[in-house]
């Protein structure tokens, strides 16, 4: 009994067990102070150039379509004949969600990238860890589209604040 027991305790500490959800990519989360509407156009503005497969406002959710990636240079790499891939595609996922802080509109945005690679034609299509570039680089995108429309509404406000002065 103790034989069998010392044995599988030696068995079992040479396995690597696959914990669920650790192949998942990692949602990038930010928080900007403004209203929802504001956000969400400031999200349709940085994902003008991908087609949305789905967007529903009420549930603060966008998703765009399969976006072929055979065109992206990181799929290929010639001196790693290992990970060359035969088709790869991704997609972009979009949660807008809003919120207060210290008693003022907030919205947390967050971005998740599923990326699936195909090794060669007979191959099932396999999950890849994405370099989070792309939802970084969305996520600056929404602050700035913000920030500008903030800039913006500032300066209508000035605008009709003196026309209001003038015409006193």
């Amino acid at each position: 009994m103790t034989l069998i027991a010392s044995l599988l305790v030696a068995l079992g500490g040479c396995t690597v067990f696959h914990q669920p959800g650790s192949d998942v990519n990692p949602i990038h989360t930010r928080i900007y102070r403004t209203d929802y509407n504001t956000a969400w156009q400031a999200v349709l503005d940085a994902l003008k150039s991908y087609d949305r497969a789905v967007v529903n406002r009420e549930a603060g959710v966008i998703q765009t379509a399969w976006v072929d990636g055979n065109g992206h240079a990181g799929f290929v790499d010639p001196l790693a004949i290992e990970d060359a891939s035969y088709k790869s595609k991704y997609r972009l996922s979009v949660s807008v969600a809003p919120g207060n802080y210290n008693g003022k509109p907030s919205v947390k945005i967050s971005i998740q990238k599923e990326q699936l690679v195909q090794k060669d034609l007979l191959d099932t299509w396999q999950s890849v860890k994405t370099d989070a570039i792309e939802e970084r680089t969305l996520l600056y995108r929404v602050g700035r589209v913000v920030y500008v429309k903030h800039k913006l509404k500032k300066m209508e406000q000035e605008k009709v604040r003196r026309a209001l002065e003038e015409g006193v």
